[in-house]
């Protein structure tokens, strides 16, 4: 390969993108058409690019655009490289590679001139061989020099901003304080805040990637079969989807076109934090009644209902039918959703309770059953060694998972007909005790370890 494209090369690129322009424009036409006479003189490859040069003019090469904020805006959009920006933590366009894409604004009908300026030859499109004056990209142009340089410099000027710098009443303008003193005037900047269009169709890409791409689906359907997966896929909750030009894309830029004015917005909500005050559970002899009364326990166990509801209506039905109850993946999938939820749920009661000064299960007041005191009170232990001892003996974890059960029985049962069955009492009990065995585990692992530094600071002293 040759350091420099040879001038032949590029022109008949050039002129088979015209051809191919022509040939579209005139499919339908015969060739005795007076339409497709007049076509075939515009088409003309001096003739065209002569027109192109002209009607460049009409667009500009942007990475921040003005008519995403509003369609009417007439102000400045400005074509900024990434490697002109400061770099910083958060993510924003000085975060574009080199070879990024940039956007186009201005009159739809002349984004052929665009799409034209796009063409590549040897990694290099024309619209760079154009800003860099290419030498070979002029011979390529025209035999008459001036005329050549005339276009390129034409051509180079689509990233330049048109007129001076301005904004527009359509445009969203802000005060920014960067002095001292909010009273003072002087201490403000006027900001008129523009779209990142280039940054944000690669954001779009990667999104509609790993919300609708085949890796993303076959992850989705390993997690549902509970299969092993390779290389992880991305979920982006709460997305919003803005659409952008109406029916005519296009009329906002080149980018938006493309994405069929489609533009994602990530959830910037704010944390929906309920402090809880943590108090003693004295006065009773179970702590599940309390626990089921916590509004996200509440929202599972009524999803936990309907759904039973809608199973026995639908196992009726199907019992009239003659047909046997529906058992299908979706079910299995829903209901163990829901023992991961409330065993969460579970585990962040634990630990608010373990927050509590060490003994407070002491209190003549506390009524729990004991294997409720040596699961919410573990640092009674420390305190006193006959219920140290007695709860290391006790199988606590596995009373606990029966009486979870038989509270989430109960509960059930008050709702809904056709309540948890023996088999389901069961499944749910089993799921709960794994829960709280590997949570005693790491208990009583956690206190040997405080045992061990206890001894060994005692030996130094």
């Amino acid at each position: 390969m040759s350091e420099f494209p040879s001038p032949t090369s590029i022109r008949a690129l050039i002129e088979q993108f015209i051809l191919d322009r022509f040939q579209t424009k005139t499919e339908k036409l015969a060739p005795d058409d007076p339409v497709y006479l007049k076509l075939q003189q515009q088409f003309d490859p001096q003739a065209w690019l002569a027109d192109a040069a002209r009607r460049v003019s009409q667009l500009q090469v942007v990475t921040h655009s003005l008519k995403a904020i509003h369609p009417d805006a007439k102000g400045t959009n400005l074509y900024v490289e990434p490697a002109q920006l400061k770099r910083r933590e958060l993510v924003g366009s000085h975060c574009l590679p080199a070879d990024f894409e940039g956007d186009v604004v201005g009159n739809a009908a002349a984004l052929d001139v665009y799409k034209f300026l796009k063409l590549r030859w040897e990694e290099r499109s024309l619209l760079e061989r154009a800003l860099d004056g290419d030498e070979a990209l002029i011979e390529a142009l025209s035999p008459d020099r001036a005329e050549a340089e005339s276009w390129v410099r034409a051509f180079a000027d689509i990233v330049e901003p048109k007129g001076t710098p301005s904004s527009h009443a359509r445009g969203k303008q802000v005060y920014w304080l960067v002095g001292d003193d909010p009273a003072s005037d002087t201490g403000y900047r006027l900001l008129a805040p523009l779209y990142a269009t280039a940054l944000i169709h690669p954001v779009h890409s990667r999104l509609s990637e790993a919300r609708f791409g085949e890796h993303a689906k076959a992850g989705r359907k390993a997690r549902r079969e509970d299969a092993i997966f390779q290389g992880g896929y991305a979920d982006y909750l709460n997305l919003s989807v803005q659409k952008l030009g109406g029916t005519k894309p296009q009329n906002i830029s080149q980018l938006n076109s493309e994405r069929g004015g489609q533009n994602y917005l990530l959830a910037s909500l704010p944390p929906q934090w309920q402090s809880r005050e943590v108090t003693t559970p004295l006065r009773t002899e179970s702590v599940f009644p309390r626990f089921g009364r916590r509004a996200p326990v509440r929202q599972v166990v009524n999803d936990l209902v309907s759904w039973m509801r809608q199973n026995s209506k639908e196992d009726e039905k199907r019992q009239k039918e003659g047909k046997r109850p529906r058992k299908t993946v979706h079910d299995r999938n829903y209901h163990k959703d829901l023992v991961a939820s409330l065993t969460d749920e579970l585990l962040l009661f634990t630990f608010e309770l373990h927050r509590l000064p060490a003994g407070w299960s002491r209190d003549a007041e506390c009524r729990l059953v004991l294997a409720e005191q040596y699961w919410l009170d573990p640092g009674r232990a420390a305190l006193e060694v006959d219920f140290d001892s007695n709860r290391r003996q006790s199988q606590w974890h596995e009373e606990v998972a029966l009486r979870f059960a038989r509270w989430l029985r109960h509960a059930i049962d008050r709702r809904v007909t056709t309540g948890l069955g023996d088999p389901e009492h069961d499944f749910w009990a089993k799921q709960v005790e794994v829960v709280m065995e590997s949570l005693r585990c790491q208990l009583d692992d956690l206190q040997d370890a405080l045992r061990d530094d206890e001894e060994d600071t005692g030996e130094l002293t």
